[in-house]
């Protein structure tokens, strides 16, 4: 765990005492190697928790999500040079400096065995990503989205304090092993159904649910690149995570409590998935496509299966690479036209076929083509949620049929179509967005090849 964690935060002096002319080359290829290096938390084991330490422990729900949070932090490095070359060194700097600080919370976040530091990690995640949107965004609305996303996160995770607390002075501990063994505190009677809510309603906002879901396009469509890529892949993955740590020892999750999760999670993949054929702006369109995504999540991790609690597993982490790539493609769209319409962004495929290329890849795993691990993980979940209610075939059918079809539409508006008469000229795409592109894809293929890596099961 420690040499993770260490080589971390030597990140923090690299990036502050690299010259100039090294920095991004610094810090990049030195967190590419933690990310190598992390992927050795992915070896099959056999006892519960690996890496044990008095408050950490990998087992195997975290170490799929724990090497992607390593693997992730080079590629928002690399996808955020462009946008920042023309700034002055110190505020490249601070950029890199930030970055850096939210990679050690969320490590804590995923690897934690006490419930406390889970929740202080959990917070701390906040600070750094409301730095990057309200610093870095494009646009002055940035300020309106950091406020909806600060009040909403705050606003649902005091309940889960004092959830927290009082299961403290329930069971006496709140290290997860030994809460595992304790017998379940929580009774039938109102109280246990009240913390139960509260357990759940901050991971509800954070994964998001649908109906709490309204700081996420707003933050996605302001914040830089960067922020875009953390949100996407990874501050959405602690809400799945956390339902799926808590559940497991509010086993008698009281039986109402779970249906009006689960209608508004699968209503809200079918209403998402029908917003986002309406939608004109690229990176909205793949903000509410991680709505949708998500509320599959949720739904599967609230029937608390075997089979929904894996498939749960594997689409998080095809769905954290595949919004992340997606939302990189966005931005360089971006970067060239300045614009986030699709109505002014296309006929892009003669004029860059290698991107086009990537673009098709992208659309293709995000729509769940087989034999990728999102139409796995997608089958698993239908599969898990058929076997709990015949009825639900129908909502995760026209969700999953939406899906392909909103997907095509991105695809159709941003490369074929009449090249619009205001782009005269367009910058070719370079070394360092291919290479972007392929550390993003290249996962996701050879996951195809090995999916029990990701799928939380013991192998």
């Amino acid at each position: 765990m420690l040499k993770i964690i260490l080589p971390t935060f030597m990140l923090l002096p690299t990036a502050l005492l690299s010259p100039p002319k090294f920095l991004w080359t610094n810090t990049t290829s030195h967190s590419l190697l933690i990310a190598c290096i992390s992927l050795q938390w992915l070896t099959p084991t056999y006892y519960p928790y690996k890496t044990l330490t008095l408050w950490t422990g990998i087992d195997q729900i975290s170490s799929p999500l724990l090497v992607l949070s390593c693997w992730l932090l080079p590629l928002m490095m690399l996808a955020s040079q462009n946008h920042l070359q023309h700034e002055p060194q110190t505020r490249k700097r601070t950029f890199i400096l930030t970055l850096i600080m939210v990679q050690p919370f969320i490590i804590l976040a995923f690897s934690t065995t006490e419930l406390m530091l889970f929740y202080i990690s959990f917070e701390a995640t906040l600070i750094p990503t409301l730095i990057l949107i309200t610093r870095w965004g494009n646009q002055p609305e940035r300020l309106s989205a950091g406020i909806y996303l600060l009040f909403y996160t705050l606003i649902s995770s005091l309940p889960l304090l004092v959830a927290i607390l009082h299961l403290h002075t329930q069971a006496g501990t709140l290290h997860l092993m030994v809460l595992q063994l304790t017998h379940p505190t929580l009774t039938s009677s109102w109280t246990s159904l009240l913390s139960s809510l509260a357990l759940l309603t901050a991971f509800m906002v954070k994964a998001p649910l649908y109906g709490l879901h309204l700081w996420l396009p707003k933050a996605h469509v302001e914040a830089p690149i960067a922020g875009s890529m953390l949100l996407a892949a990874l501050l959405l993955k602690l809400g799945g995570y956390g339902i799926m740590r808590l559940t497991i020892f509010m086993t008698p999750i009281s039986n109402n409590l779970c249906y009006p999760f689960l209608t508004l999670a699968l209503w809200g993949a079918l209403m998402t998935s029908s917003i986002c054929l309406r939608q004109t702006d690229l990176k909205s369109l793949i903000a509410y496509s991680s709505v949708s995504h998500m509320g599959l999540v949720i739904a599967a991790t609230m029937i608390q299966t075997h089979w929904s609690f894996s498939g749960a597993m594997i689409l998080m982490i095809s769905h954290g690479l595949t919004s992340s790539m997606l939302f990189c493609l966005a931005n360089t769209n971006y970067e060239r036209t300045h614009s986030r319409i699709l109505l002014l962004t296309r006929g892009l495929q003669p004029l860059l076929p290698l991107m086009a290329t990537w673009w098709l890849l992208a659309n293709l795993t995000n729509m769940a083509l087989p034999p990728t691990t999102n139409l796995m993980a997608e089958l698993t979940i239908m599969i898990a949620l058929f076997n709990w209610s015949t009825t639900t075939i129908i909502l995760t059918g026209m969700a999953t049929l939406l899906t392909a079809s909103y997907t095509l539409f991105m695809l159709l508006m941003t490369q074929r179509g009449v090249l619009p008469t205001h782009i005269t000229s367009i910058q070719n795409s370079n070394t360092r967005e291919h290479l972007l592109m392929t550390l993003h894809i290249m996962p996701l293929l050879l996951l195809i090849a090995k999916p029990e890596l990701i799928s939380g099961i013991l192998s």
